[in-house]
Order: structure tokens, then sequence, then C-alpha cells
């Protein structure tokens, strides 16, 4: 069975297309390499011993997806390709909405067309905007998200609900909460061109003298030691969900369904508690500063992700210091690299 991956060189797409392979799946990738590096798709072939088929594009262009869709008998999408970073949706709101939205539209009406069913699209807890009570579960009731980023990802939501129902089609919405980490091989990992905007490869950055100081978004939330928390889960725990998802889909017998799963550890953890077990794990320092908190950033987020256990038949088990131990060596990797 073949499965589109659109999105698939970027950090959770590359990790979910080594799980695709390795159960099976063909896999079809689509990504127009603005987030990452043509080197991925050489490692996902090293890791897994399979050669997905690769096209460098933007979703945008719908005549070259139309050609894609004619090549190959698509039975099934997992959208990851979007703009991503938080504090660049608040400085950037349109170019957001356009290409996380177009590219979405611009799918599922090749998917219409041809009558394919099966698309699992990449949310985010950002459409819980700040939660009144936690843990988050599927049932907390969504808010205006903090961030332009996090309303394309509650509109996005809303498009496939009414996609699947006025086209009687099956969808997954699944919500991550942090994904963190590298993959054990060491050859897939977060790239992060530029200046990181996530935590961990920023902190990444930092311990290997990349960058002078770690910055921290403020000091003064209301929690113990007053950075944000957050739910902080391992990338390869993440793409099993995946995976574990698509077959649900694949296997359900009803042709309209809208299933959505909280993805996350169901703990969380301050900005300063990752630091602290990142030095921990990897023996090495993180020097950081204080800065002001950033536009967009809620206080406290972690997930209940029982639905997902009891359904899927799927929990995270990687612990944060064993996810952070395998980021310093996706590091190394990439100092070799370079030499």
């Amino acid at each position: 069975m073949t499965i589109l991956v659109t999105g698939g060189l970027g950090y959770i797409g590359s990790h979910t297309v080594v799980e695709l392979l390795n159960n099976n799946f063909e896999v079809v990738i689509i990504d127009d390499l603005s987030n990452t590096e043509k080197f991925i798709l050489k490692n996902i072939e090293e890791i897994s011993g399979k050669k997905p088929i690769f096209y460098p594009f933007d979703l945008k262009r719908k005549e070259l997806l139309k050609q894609v869709f004619d090549a190959h008998k698509i039975e099934g999408c997992i959208h990851f390709a979007a703009y991503k970073a938080v504090g660049e949706s608040q400085e950037k709101p349109i170019d957001y909405y356009e290409n996380n939205l177009f590219s979405l539209i611009n799918l599922l009406q090749e998917m219409k067309e041809r009558n394919i069913s099966n698309f699992i699209f990449s949310s985010s807890c950002t459409v819980y905007g700040q939660a009144d009570k936690m843990p988050i579960d599927e049932n907390t009731p969504l808010k205006l998200p903090e961030s332009s980023y996090g309303k394309t990802k509650q509109m996005g939501e809303e498009i496939l609900k009414d996609f699947a129902t006025a086209h009687h089609k099956k969808v997954t919405l699944l919500r991550y909460f942090n994904p963190i980490g590298a993959h054990p091989s060491a050859k897939l990992g977060e790239l992060p061109i530029g200046i990181p905007n996530n935590l961990v490869p920023y902190v990444m950055q930092t311990a290997a003298g990349v960058r002078e100081k770690l910055n921290v978004w403020g000091n003064d939330y209301p929690t113990e030691d007053g950075t944000a928390i957050r739910d902080y889960i391992y990338v390869v725990d993440l793409a099993k969900a995946h995976v574990k998802a698509l077959q649900k889909l694949i296997n359900e017998s009803s042709d309209t369904l809208v299933d959505i799963y909280n993805l996350g550890t169901g703990k969380g953890s301050s900005v300063l508690e990752v630091v602290h077990a990142f030095e921990k794990a990897n023996d090495v320092a993180v020097p950081y500063q204080i800065c002001e908190r950033r536009a967009g950033d809620i206080t406290i987020a972690y997930a209940n992700a029982d639905k997902a256990e009891k359904e899927l038949g799927w929990k995270s088990e990687t612990s944060l210091e064993e996810a952070l131990r395998t980021v310093w060596q996706w590091q190394k990797y990439l100092e070799t690299r370079e030499k």
C-alpha cells in the first residue's frame, strides 16, 4: 500500500517515513526542502534499507501535485508539510495562512477528485490555547490559539472535519505536544536551519558552542521555577503513533470518520528542568540567560494520552533524559558531517 507523506524529509516526517517503511508500506515523499536537507533521504534509506520515492516541490504547485497522484496509486496521506514556528508566525501571519492552508486544500482537492481516503493531519496542542485545567484530553474545549501558527492548525482541523463529513472520508487529527530527540542511529533529527525556534535544538547548539547562550523566554510564569511547562515527547515514539493511527484508519469499516488523539507523555517539564536534564544526560554545561516572554507562548500544557493508549494501543515509552541523550548523539553526527 502506497502512502503519501508530505514534509517527509522534515523532523517528524523523516522518523515517520522510517516507521512506515519498517511496517512494509510503500512511501512517496513530497518535500520542498525549505526546512531540511537532501542527505536526510539517504539516511532514511540507510536506516530502513528501503528507498522512498521523493519529489522536491512546494505543495502550493497544484499541477505538480496532480502529476504525483497520476503517477502513483496513493491510498493514504500523512500531512506534515507546514511552517511551524510559533514566534515567526506572529511576524509573518499571512505567509503562515497561505502556506499551511493552501497546501492542505490542494491535497484534499486531489483526494476528493480521486476518491482517496485515510488522511492523517499533523496537528498540535496549540489548538487548545491556554487550557483551563491540566492534563489536556481530547474533550478539552478548543480556544482561539495564541499564535497564527496555532490558528492554522485549528483551521486545518475544521477543514478536515468538513471534508470527512461532506465527502465520506476517514481522517485522523493527531495533536502533538512537544516532540524532541533524534533517531537512535543518530542519522535523523531536528535540523535547525538558521536560529532554532524550538527549545531542544537551541539547547543542543548552546551546549555545542554554536550559540553563546540559551535564551529562556520568561521566568515570571506562575510555575514552580517561573519558566513555561510543556510535555516533551520522544520523536520515535511519536512516529510510531502515526503508523498505529494509519492502520486503524485503513481497517475501519465505516466510510466516514474523524478520529482525534493527543500524543504526549502525560508529564509536564519546565524549560529549566529540560536544560538541567540535558546537562545531566550528556555531562555538558548549557549557559543560559533569562529574556522577556515571547509573544504567543502559553504557560503550561501537558497531555492526557489515555485515549491513544486505549484505541491505538500506543503510549510513549522513552524518558526525557533518554530522549535528550539522542539529541547530543545527533549533534555529534552533524559535526562529523561538517568536517
